[in-house]
């Protein structure tokens, strides 16, 4: 654990020293990021970028849930998995992903997922799935929401040799409250909208996709 926990400060590292290069991060609420796991970051997703530049704004050591479609990729796959990367079946239950998920927090960790499940192709939210707010529940452990933008234009910038404006904010933490009798799945439907409502509260309105016009945002 030693050495993978070296590995990924490196990790870290590096992309603090790349990303200044070609582009202007600004990070808001680094006070709201609790000291000690277990907890759940669940964060907005616009593209690949999100997560190095997600990675940067958090000072603490996360295990990242990824599509395993990503598990193959000649570059994002095997640096993802020297990681910690927990890779996800998307589409389905993934008994394994969940067991390895439910594991961290037991241990005291922190998991990363993007609660959408997929990158945005409006470029703003998109409905939630259910597995942040099912292991929160279950684990009685908080949700911290983050959320990144300009990390859309960040490769269309480079091309261009643009540098990208890119904002990171951290929210306060969440915690959701436990249901009286056994969890069903419509109070998992109505506890992810809860997640994704914070998530729309920190982000600009141009990015609150299908949330942008919920009353409860008033």
């Amino acid at each position: 654990m030693r050495i993978a926990d070296a590995w990924y400060r490196f990790v870290r590292k590096v992309i603090q020293v790349i990303l200044p290069l070609i582009a202007d991060h600004e990070i808001v609420g680094q006070e709201n990021i609790p000291s000690k796991g277990p907890y759940i970051i669940v964060t907005n997703h616009l593209g690949i970028a999100d997560p190095p530049v997600i990675l940067t704004a958090l000072p603490v050591r996360t295990r990242v849930l990824a599509g395993s479609t990503w598990r193959i990729h000649p570059l994002f796959g095997p640096l993802l998995s020297s990681m910690g990367a927990i890779w996800v079946r998307r589409g389905e239950v993934d008994r394994k992903a969940l067991r390895q998920a439910s594991e961290v927090l037991e241990q005291g960790g922190i998991l990363s997922l993007a609660i959408e499940g997929t990158r945005s192709r409006t470029g703003g939210l998109q409905r939630g799935k259910t597995g942040a707010a099912y292991l929160a529940l279950r684990y009685d452990v908080p949700i911290l929401p983050v959320v990144v933008t300009g990390t859309e234009q960040l490769f269309r910038n480079l091309l261009r040799l643009r540098r990208t404006r890119l904002k990171t904010v951290i929210g306060r933490p969440l915690r959701l409250p436990q249901p009286n009798s056994r969890i069903r799945s419509q109070d998992l439907d109505a506890y992810t909208d809860l997640i994704m409502l914070e998530l729309a509260r920190i982000l600009p309105e141009q990015y609150r996709g299908v949330y942008r016009d919920d009353p409860r945002l008033k």
